[in-house]
């Protein structure tokens, strides 16, 4: 009996090692999806760091400093700070035009998009947008940016002229959005007022309003083109939403890390990268329209915005000094 005891017991106790194995294998290690290479010093920088661009002709990344009122210029192939752009206004979207050569730098302080061009960064003027100027995309087919800003707007600048020719009004502040080109659409988060906002392009004018039962707070969002998705990411709860691109009906809702700001699509991986102020990057697998998570990467408190690089294959994260650390951009290389 005593024998037979013992023989139970060790078959209980084998069994349960095979099953912790089990679900140590079915835990993907975070170094599994995405690699440290490397950190660039970003100097005697201050406060809360925004959004970043890049220059991929001459491998400058440049990153607005937000409360140090200035761009920091970075040469990537040196992974050094070559230049930093002074005298700005709470700096927060940035985006740099191949066919100009120009960088456009969005302030919130004053309202301004600022022109900068050429390898010396010359200041070239500045549109007056009123308020709060913020994130910015660059549309290259039709050679105009448009930018959000204010109490509720989209301004669209032609890059041609420097000049803003049309507005397309807003009923709260925008926030992340993005540009369709397959439907000539525009989607908007505006937390303010809980929902996406759709807008067409030819027209104008917004069209639809999708309602956000995921939760609050949808600033960052990406477009996964290939599944024709579009995602938001929310912080109360920390959430990413996934809606059709056609009517923004709900495919998934998976929990994220928390204070997120800056969300991207690996389309070569089918992979989701989002950037959170709670200190991690999330990687989720967007395969099946699962967005299931399979890395979650320890960062610095505080490290929220952060862009990622297809034509590099790189995601650079802006890390704001810390009593820990300094300020830096972080480079990390996806993998496999």
């Amino acid at each position: 009996m005593i024998s037979l005891l013992r023989t139970i017991a060790a078959l209980t106790c084998a069994l349960a090692m095979s099953t912790v194995a089990d679900r140590l294998v079915a835990q993907p290690a975070d170094s599994a999806a995405l690699q440290l290479e490397g950190k660039i010093p970003l100097g005697d920088v201050r406060g809360r760091i925004d959004h970043m661009a890049v220059d991929l002709v001459r491998q400058h990344l440049s990153v607005a400093e937000l409360e140090n009122n200035t761009i920091g210029i970075v040469d990537l192939t040196n992974r050094k700070v070559i230049r930093t752009i002074q005298g700005l206004k709470e700096p927060q979207g940035v985006a740099f035009v191949p066919s100009m050569g120009a960088l456009y730098v969005a302030n919130a302080g004053d309202g301004t998009v600022r022109i900068f061009l050429g390898p010396e960064y010359a200041a070239m003027g500045q549109i007056d947008l009123g308020d709060d100027a913020d994130n910015i995309r660059v549309d290259n087919v039709a050679n105009q940016l448009v930018v959000g800003y204010g109490s509720g707007g989209l301004a669209v600048i032609d890059i041609a002229s420097f000049r803003k020719i049309a507005d397309i009004p807003l009923s709260v502040h925008p926030e992340g959005f993005q540009l369709d080109a397959s439907s000539n659409q525009i989607f908007v988060n505006l937390p303010k007022a809980r929902a996406i906002a759709v807008v067409d392009r030819q027209s104008g004018k917004q069209t639809a309003s999708w309602p956000m039962p995921v939760g609050a707070g949808n600033f960052p969002m990406a477009l996964n083109q290939d599944a024709g998705h579009v995602l938001a990411a929310f912080r109360t709860p920390a959430k990413l939403g996934v809606f059709s691109v056609k009517d923004g009906a709900l495919i998934a809702s998976p929990e994220i890390c928390g204070d997120a700001d800056d969300v991207f699509v690996d389309a070569k991986r089918r992979r989701v990268y989002v950037s959170c102020g709670e200190g991690f990057i999330d990687v989720l697998d967007s395969e099946r329209n699962a967005y299931r998570r399979i890395a979650r990467i320890p960062t610095v408190a505080g490290a929220r915005t952060s862009l990622f690089v297809p034509e590099l294959d790189r995601l650079m994260l802006a890390v704001r000094a810390s009593s820990g650390e300094p300020a830096a951009v972080w480079i990390f290389q996806p993998v496999p």
